[in-house]
This record gives C-alpha cells, structure tokens and sequence, in this order.
C-alpha cells in the first residue's frame, strides 16, 4: 500500500503554511512514513514568491514537491468531465482537490484543508485506517471526528464498529480515500440531502461527492480514537502584510 499526504494553500493563508511551522506539523502529527508528500498552490497573487518558499521545503525533505493548480486545472475538468461553470461559483473550493486526485499515483490519498490539522495523539490514525481500508472495500472514505465532536459523529451514523463509526456524509478539511475510487467519473450527481452544504460554496466538491456518496449507498468511517481540529486561519495581520512584501 502506497500513500501520498496532500494539503493546499491560497492567498490567505501560504504564509501560515509555508512559513509559520505549519507545514511541518500537518505531517509530523500523522506520525507515518508518506511515500509522497505534496502542497497545492491555488489561487495566490504573487506565484514566484510562493513558489520560492515552497522550494525551500523540498530542499529540507519536508514535502517531495508543490503543484501550481492552474498549470493542471485544464486537464484535470477534462479527465473528470466538468466545465469551469458547473461549479456555479465553487471552482476556487473544488479544483485543488479534483488536480490533486487527478496527478495522484499513490494507492491511497490523504488529504488535509489548509486549516486542518490530526491531533498529535491520534494513536497511528493513518496506519490504522489505511488496514481498515485495505481490506473493506465497502468504506470509501475515511476520516478522524472532527474537533472532538464525537456526539456529533455518533449522530451522523447509522452502525460502529470498535474503533469506527459508519455513515454517509463527506468533508473536504480531511479524508483517507482509494485513488482508484476517486478517480473515477463520481462527480456529476446530486441528492437532496447534499443542499445541506455553504451555498456560496455552489456546487463545490465535496457536494459533489457526498451526493454520490448517497446515492450509491457508500460509507464513510469516522474514528472513535482520533480528531482533527478545523480552526480558521485569522486574517493576516497588518504587520504580516507589511512583511509579505520583503519575504
């Protein structure tokens, strides 16, 4: 079983990622030997001064590469049979995902929002889930309950296991999934129960996929023993800004 680890980021927040330690503790807290590690440029002002720290963490071995989206986003809607407009104002939401399960090579894709970070004691999450998957076919993504929220995470089921919950439902701040699966022409349907989703959001990915997700009675795993904290980024301060000019 190969896996990559991918996250993004955009014009609010690379510098928390890219310089600010971010980066470095997405991947440490998942405490797995990734076989590929990737960042996501999307949508920045400036690319080269982005791209210029980004290179750096390649040069220290912390990711194997970046991808500037909109060098592959043409290719990736043609390969998924989408057009720019079928988004209906979520394309800055959905394209990062869609190249990054587009250029993927791995067995397996983690994925982590910008935002988004696994707890440090999550006790081997990835390595755990990653056997789970493997050998059940019928759960087609994976995800740590989200904020601590395990109530939460309980109501959304319908069954458990040990270690899981089972549901439906989808989100984009963090899934575990088959490249295969994910690979595969999932993202023309809709259900009702999928409205549920930001409506500035239009119809974003990960609407996209819950939809399908419902409709072919699929199942999501949410862990009983690992969380993921969703936390917003703050605007950037005006002294960040000023220093965003000289970094």
């Amino acid at each position: 079983m190969t896996i990559t680890f991918e996250t993004k980021c955009w014009e609010k927040d690379w510098i928390y990622i890219l310089c600010k330690g971010y980066l470095e503790k997405m991947i440490d807290n998942c405490n797995y030997p990734f076989d590929n590690k990737v960042l996501f440029i999307n949508n920045v002002k400036n690319v080269e001064l982005v791209k210029k720290h980004a290179q750096k963490k390649v040069d220290k071995g912390i990711i194997d590469k970046y991808v500037i989206v909109e060098e592959y986003a043409t290719n990736a809607l043609e390969f998924f049979g989408i057009q720019k407009d079928d988004f209906k104002g979520g394309y800055y939401y959905s394209i990062a995902e869609l190249v990054s399960i587009y250029l993927c090579k791995t067995d397996f894709l983690l994925h982590f929002s910008s935002d988004t970070c696994i707890t440090k004691d999550n006790n081997n999450w990835v390595k755990n889930t990653l056997a789970i998957m493997n050998r059940n076919e019928e759960y087609f993504v994976a995800n740590p309950v989200w904020n601590g929220c395990i109530e939460e995470a309980q109501s959304e089921s319908f069954d458990e296991t040990e270690s899981n919950f089972i549901g439906f439902g989808f989100s984009d701040q963090c899934y575990l999934v088959r490249t295969k699966d994910f690979q595969n022409p999932i993202y023309n349907e809709s259900n009702i129960a999928s409205a549920r989703y930001p409506e500035y959001g239009g119809e974003l990915f990960e609407k996209r996929v819950d939809a399908y997700m419902r409709n072919h009675n699929l199942k999501r795993i949410t862990s009983k023993n690992a969380s993921y904290v969703h936390k917003n980024y703050k605007e950037i301060s005006f002294w960040e800004k000023i220093l965003h000019r000289f970094i």
